[in-house]
């Protein structure tokens, strides 16, 4: 158990350098996240084609995978735009609303009744999240892009989990990656007149970087949080990758010099969303449970 621990929380502070290595990166948002779905692709082929199990799909069940992997493509592209625009810390505090606005799309997408104190945390979350959008007009955009990073996000979480239990994990993500990739590819002359970018190119450091995002926080992460999900609940998951974005903010702080736009209106916007956040993941404990219950009896 200690083990799975310990991949649980590496996975979580690997994620935690996403938003560092975004930043780091020389090239614009379109053209890093198509380097990092090509690189991840191509990993995740090779494993399958090690393991002699590549994917056998039919049209339909290809079409509804390749439809999410769009809107992965499309939250990354949003998340490093966020980061481009505003910064690090911006992009990582509107990310941690995921699980709130996810709130909102599950009942949609499974045709569910809505539980209103759920909406109220996300209300709660929207109020930190203009605290933040206030005390600094300058990363208004940034902070438009993050919270619609962390909408897709919301929605292709929902939508995986529908087909989760029909195909495997690495299936799945090499198809949405796959996909993301070719949409993107496809998007690219619209994207570049709307976009203009001179560097296509990496040079030497970027695609150090590129590597590390795509194998180590990419890759490897998401083979530790799977060996980790065989013995940790998702609740526990779901409550550790709370320190995600607290991890993303501290390595920004630390190596990207983001102390300075750390005033007082984004510590109290941030800290209305983590608050808001913990309460709602003790939540929906705590509704799983009762659920549980009520079904035995």
């Amino acid at each position: 158990m200690k083990a799975a621990y310990l991949k649980m929380h590496t996975a979580i502070f690997l994620w935690g350098f996403t938003g560092l290595l975004g930043k780091l990166i020389q090239l614009n948002e379109g053209v890093l996240v198509w380097y990092r779905l090509l690189i991840s692709s191509a990993a995740i082929f090779l494993i399958l084609l090690y393991r002699k199990s590549l994917p056998k799909l039919n049209y339909r069940q290809l079409r509804q995978i390749s439809g999410i992997g769009i809107i992965v493509m499309l939250h990354w592209v949003m998340f490093y735009a966020s980061i481009k625009l505003a910064s690090i810390s911006v992009a990582m505090i509107c990310l941690s609303s995921i699980a709130l606005f996810t709130s909102i799309i599950e009942p949609i997408v499974n045709k569910e009744k809505f539980d209103y104190l759920e909406i109220l945390f996300s209300a709660a979350a929207m109020i930190g999240i203009s605290t933040i959008y206030a005390s600094d007009t300058g990363a208004s955009l940034g902070i438009i892009f993050g919270v619609i990073s962390a909408l897709l996000s919301a929605i292709f979480s929902t939508l995986n989990r529908n087909i989760a239990s029909k195909h495997g994990s690495l299936t799945i993500s090499l198809v949405e990656l796959t996909s993301g990739m070719i949409f993107l590819t496809l998007l690219f002359p619209l994207y570049f007149f709307i976009q203009p970018t001179e560097k296509l190119i990496p040079d030497f450091q970027d695609w150090m970087y590129l590597l590390i995002l795509s194998l180590v926080c990419t890759v490897l992460t998401w083979i530790l949080s799977l060996q980790a999900l065989r013995k940790v609940s998702a609740y526990t998951m779901g409550l550790a990758l709370n320190l995600e974005p607290v991890y993303g903010i501290a390595l920004a702080v630390l190596f990207a010099g983001e102390a300075k736009i750390l005033n007082w209106g984004f510590l109290s916007g941030a800290l209305i969303i983590l608050i808001t956040v913990t309460a709602h993941t003790f939540y929906k404990f705590y509704k799983t449970r009762k659920i549980k219950s009520t079904e035995l009896f």
